[in-house]
Parts: C-alpha cells; sequence; structure tokens
C-alpha cells in the first residue's frame, strides 16, 4: 500500500475498513494514571495480555484445586499431552510441521539444547557465525559452546559485520566470510529478525549458503516468531528457537518454541542432552526402561512441562489460529508502511529509520535512530504516554502490532513526537 495521507480522518478510515479491527478489544490496553489508554508500541518486548488468559489459566488452577495429581489425565485439558495442545498452532505460526516444533524451555536453554546436537566441532571445522550485533544472549550462548569444547571465543566466533556508515548486513559480505572461511565453519546461528535493526534476513537463503558449504544452519526467530511469516519448514534450516512473550503474548519468561527439520526427526546418531519426556510416550511411565527417543522435535524435551505458562501460550495461540499468520503480515505492512510514510513526512534531521523500508525485509518494527545518541527524546515519549523501547547506543525501537495497535496509534505517536521534536 503506498496510497497513505495525511491527517487523522485517514487514520480513523483505516481503523474502520480493518478487519482485524475488532481483536484490540480481546487485550488487556494498560492506562497511563489519568486513565488514557497508553500508546503501547512494546510488543516486541513483551505482548500485551490477551483477555482470555485469566480464564485458560484459571481452568488449570481449578482442576489442580479439585482433581490435584488426577488432573495429568482427568483434567479438562490433561496435563500429561498438555504441550501437543499448543504444536499444530504454534506449527502454522512459524510455518513448519508438527513433527517439527515443539513448545518447552526457554530461549536461550533451547538454543544450547540445539547446539549440543548441532554444533559438532572438528579440529579443522569449529568456527560459528553470528551478525555482528546479535541478541546478546545469542552471542554469549555460542561463546560459552566455543569455550565448552576448547577452543578460544573469540578466535572461534566470526562476526557478520555492517558495511562501514552502514547499520544493516550485507549479503554479498557472508558469501565472502562462506567462500574465504567455509571449509572452518561448523554452525551458521543467525537471528532470524534482528533485534536493533529490524532487519528481517532471508533465511532460505542463508541456509542454502551455509549448506553448500557444509555447514548446520539454525536461527533464533525470537523477534520473528508472530511477527513474519518465517516459513521454517521451507527455509531448509536445521533448527530453531524462539521466545513465547514478545509477539506471541504468553507472558514474562514464559516457554519458548524450538524447530528441528523433519530431516532430523529420525536420526538417533545425533547427540543429545535426554530427559524422560524425550522418551517413548507409550513406555515413559514404566520407568525402568532404556532411553527410548521420541521423533521429531519432541525428542529435544527433558521435563514435564509448566501447565500454567502453557495455558497462557494456548491461550494466545487460539487467537492467532483464528486470525492466521498472512491476514496478520498483510495488516502489518500496511500499519508499518503507514508507520514509515508519516516518519519520513517529519524530516527532521536528528532522527532517521534504520529499518529496510522494503516490508519484505522487516516485521512491524521500526528502529527510529536517534542523532547524538539521546535518551532524552525517548524519555520525553515515555511521558507522554507512547510507551516504546530504548536500545543503546542510538535507537528508539517502536513496534506496531497488529493484532492490538491501531492506525490511530500509529497517527498519535507520529504527532506527538513531532511536537516533541519541534
Amino acid at each position: 500500500m503506498s496510497n497513505y495521507q495525511l491527517g487523522l480522518d485517514f487514520a480513523i478510515k483505516q481503523d474502520q475498513n480493518d478487519e482485524l479491527a475488532a481483536y484490540r478489544n480481546r487485550f488487556h490496553i494498560p492506562k497511563d494514571k489519568q486513565g488514557n489508554d497508553w500508546i503501547y508500541m512494546t510488543g516486541n518486548s513483551l505482548g500485551l495480555q490477551p483477555k482470555s488468559t485469566k480464564d485458560y489459566i484459571n481452568q488449570e488452577l481449578k482442576d489442580w484445586a479439585n482433581l490435584g495429581v488426577e488432573g495429568h489425565l482427568e483434567a479438562k485439558h490433561p496435563w500429561l499431552p498438555y504441550h501437543e495442545f499448543l504444536t499444530e498452532s504454534m506449527a502454522k505460526v512459524v510455518g513448519a510441521k508438527p513433527i517439527e516444533v515443539v513448545v518447552m524451555n526457554t530461549l536461550t536453554a533451547n538454543l544450547h539444547l540445539m547446539m549440543v546436537s548441532f554444533y559438532q566441532p572438528t579440529k579443522t571445522r569449529y568456527k560459528i557465525v553470528i551478525e555482528a550485533d546479535a541478541f546478546p544472549s545469542d552471542k554469549y550462548a555460542v561463546e560459552s559452546q566455543l569455550r565448552h569444547h576448547g577452543f578460544d571465543a573469540k578466535e572461534g566466533l566470526i562476526l557478520w559485520k555492517a558495511r562501514k556508515g552502514e547499520e544493516l548486513a550485507n549479503y554479498d559480505d557472508l558469501e565472502t566470510i562462506m567462500k574465504d572461511q567455509g571449509n572452518e565453519i561448523a554452525l551458521v546461528m543467525i537471528g532470524g529478525v534482528n533485534y536493533y535493526t529490524g532487519q528481517f534476513f532471508d533465511l532460505k537463503r542463508i541456509t542454502k549458503l551455509g549448506h553448500t558449504h557444509g555447514c548446520i544452519v539454525g536461527f533464533d526467530c525470537a523477534h520473528g516468531a508472530g511477527n513474519v511469516e518465517l516459513n521454517l519448514h521451507d527455509s531448509g534450516a536445521d533448527f530453531a528457537v524462539w521466545c513465547t512473550y514478545k509477539y506471541l503474548n504468553s507472558g514474562p519468561g514464559s516457554l519458548g518454541g524450538c524447530f528441528v527439520h523433519e530431516r532430523h526427526a529420525h536420526r538417533k546418531d545425533l547427540n543429545r542432552f535426554a530427559g524422560w519426556w524425550s522418551h517413548n510416550k507409550t513406555t515413559r511411565f514404566r520407568m525402568r526402561d532404556e532411553f527410548d527417543q521420541l521423533p521429531g522435535a519432541e525428542g529435544w524435551q527433558l521435563s514435564n512441562p509448566p501447565i500454567l505458562s502453557m495455558a497462557a501460550i494456548r491461550a494466545s495461540l487460539d487467537i492467532f489460529a483464528e486470525v492466521g499468520m498472512e491476514r496478520l503480515t498483510q495488516k502489518s505492512k500496511k500499519l508499518t508502511g503507514y508507520f514509515e510514510f508519516l516518519l519520513n513526512q517529519l524530516e527532521h534531521d536528528s532522527i532517521r529509520i534504520i529499518t529496510p523500508s522494503n516490508p519484505d525485509e522487516r516485521g512491524c518494527q521500526l528502529s527510529i535512530q536517534v542523532k547524538n545518541a539521546d535518551k532524552a527524546l525517548h524519555t520525553k515519549l515515555t511521558e507522554a504516554g507512547i510507551i516504546s523501547d530504548w536500545r543503546g547506543p542510538d535507537v528508539i525501537r517502536c513496534a506496531p502490532v497488529p493484532l492490538y495497535n491501531s492506525f490511530q496509534d500509529v497517527y498519535y505517536l507520529v504527532e506527538k513526537l513531532k511536537q516533541i521534536l519541534n
């Protein structure tokens, strides 16, 4: 969509014609001290709570109170197979087959479990490639894996850097890295959507490049799941991990998700850390059997899962199942395109957008770089009722989430920004 217009009337009309507008009413919108709705633009950090979440969790509390341990089999949604209630919806969100997906643990724990299996260095092939401005947890995790295997973390880590004077990573540079050092690289592990710039990487292209050079390829999709169409199966990636508390609205610190491509589903030769929940379901409770690994992503589970967290995830995924990622991303592109249009109309030399302008190379987030790295602008936005996100050294991240943000949210955000800048 390119026929954007200035003025509040345009935003009102877009909201009136938005077939997803009613979903905003399905979420709790935080309010300021005067009782006015915040303009909440940080779903990329913590998604808002669906109003249904309380009922989903209360059902489990009720069954726990009334049934005790019998709730594992007798609860309205039995706890024993509870993670299976999430699998199909989650697989659709990330573009995978059900056998390739499991909800378990938290993001970095899952990343380590994946690297136990898929990072198998040798003396000559041990290096790991990540983007230079990867989320810190990813960098810490891969560095610790290098050290665990006896390698120097600085020498073993290859950073895919943006060119001087640029913010976005360039694929030509990644191709050069692979051409020059591909036979030394064991793992390519990239953040599917970069947390800082909002750049949505071409997962299929990166996977093909990595596999061409004999490397394993994985992605951290924390900023992609529920935000963009990841198409993980078609990407061919070996594995991926993500959290559910950002765009998937499952609550602070909630469980993560894991993808393992189906070509690895029945591989019992892969090294792994095992636990009883990755054991054959039919014999799991015989307790004395030798380990019999489950096929697919489920085979990486360790323990029985926390049901209250999963109930919150189920509440959100049921909304995603209603809407579908295709409709969500269609609205997202319109909404973020409108946001970009209004920001560009400001023509103010103290700010600029560093997120790709191509809608297919970003999700809903726009990263606004502030000249002279002054956090004062972000502070003033917060005081004006705009909940955005400061990330040092110089970026304000704003994410108009299509499930609960409106065109009027975007309009008023830019109006307040204009007043502050002027």
